[in-house]
């Protein structure tokens, strides 16, 4: 867990400075659901690693789980370069309740 914790805060600390890429199609994400940016960073700045994908390449990801200021779920997947100290989104969304427990944890398939 304390790799993920190190990881969460290393995307926070990006985050803080600006140090930010957004992909095309988390952009595209952010449009679809009406995510703000101001919303999507609070939302991370108060959230929390919900899943580790520290095997993904090129570089670890992670899909954090936070509330907006209006305590709206939102779910973004980030990666953190290293080398470079910038945290990249990959995906945002509103999570489906049909989908998600508590919004935390996946519902098993049917």
């Amino acid at each position: 867990m304390e790799e993920i914790a190190d990881g969460n805060a290393k995307i926070q600390e990006a985050i803080r400075k600006g140090n930010v890429n957004i992909s095309d199609h988390a952009d595209d994400e952010l449009a679809n659901d009406a995510i703000e940016d101001n919303d999507l960073y609070f939302s991370v700045l108060h959230g929390e690693v919900i899943e580790d994908y520290a095997d993904d390449k090129p570089f670890p990801s992670c899909l954090i789980c936070g509330n907006d200021k209006n305590n709206r779920h939102i779910h973004s997947v980030w990666a953190h370069s290293e080398k470079h100290e910038i945290a990249v989104l990959i995906a945002a969304y509103i999570p489906d309740p049909e989908r998600w427990i508590n919004y935390k944890m996946r519902k098993p398939k049917r």
